[in-house]
């Protein structure tokens, strides 16, 4: 999408830069289902050019969320605060960061996630993205929200919506206990450093699904305010 239409979003409504901002950053998370599928292959030469295309996507997300805060109109008539707004593209936004961090650190370092953790690995991550993928279905029904005037069945959607987000982190942060049992147990057979390094990977995965959880909480909180 063109940055320089983004004034033309804000005439259809004052949400949709909102969703655009908020689709590329899905975009840009679950970019790491296939960056880590090549990593489990061995293929660095794949993961870096998919490292690549999170920091673009990271980086496309950066400038939405650049522009939607120097041309939000301060005069245009919404039914949500304009500052919650903003800080709810805030919260969002670090989602690609997060995205962008985790690829960066594994393809630097080519660090590889050992055989023995791969499958619990890759659930523990697509419970996260499951997260973020729940958050993207909330801001992307939050037009629909805002035809019935924040009121009605579309409203109590919208909250099941954030109620099934809050159950996915909850899941994410079991996940995460077991899988850093079961490094621990692992932790003679690699270097230490990698061994950090791993557990630092397994908490910015987490992360991921906590800042999905806390794109909700703003959302609660504009919806409680308009």
């Amino acid at each position: 999408m063109a940055i320089n239409n983004i004034l033309g979003l804000f005439a259809h409504s004052p949400l949709k830069p909102l969703q655009a901002h908020s689709l590329k950053i899905n975009e840009c998370c679950n970019l790491l289902t296939p960056f880590f599928q090549a990593t489990f292959a061995g293929d660095w030469h794949k993961a870096e050019t998919l490292r690549v295309k999170i920091a673009e996507a990271e980086r496309e997300a950066d400038n939405l969320k650049r522009e939607i805060r120097l041309k939000l109109p301060r005069g245009l008539f919404m039914p949500v605060d304009r500052r919650d707004l903003l800080e709810l593209v805030t919260q969002q936004d670090k989602l690609a960061n997060y995205a962008k961090r985790i690829s960066t650190r594994i393809a630097t370092r080519q660090l590889h996630i050992p055989e023995q953790l791969q499958s619990e690995f890759s659930s523990y991550l697509q419970q996260s993205l499951d997260a973020t993928n729940q958050a993207h279905r909330v801001i992307d029904e939050m037009d629909e929200l805002l035809e019935t005037a924040f009121r009605g069945r579309e409203l109590t959607l919208v909250n099941n919506l954030i109620e099934k987000l809050d159950d996915l982190e909850d899941e994410t942060e079991q996940t995460q206990l077991d899988l850093r049992r079961k490094l621990f147990t692992l932790e003679s057979h690699f270097s230490p450093i990698d061994i950090m390094f791993l557990h630092k990977i397994i908490e910015w995965i987490d992360e991921l699904a906590e800042q999905a959880q806390r794109v909700g909480s703003r959302i609660e909180i504009m919806l409680a305010r308009s």
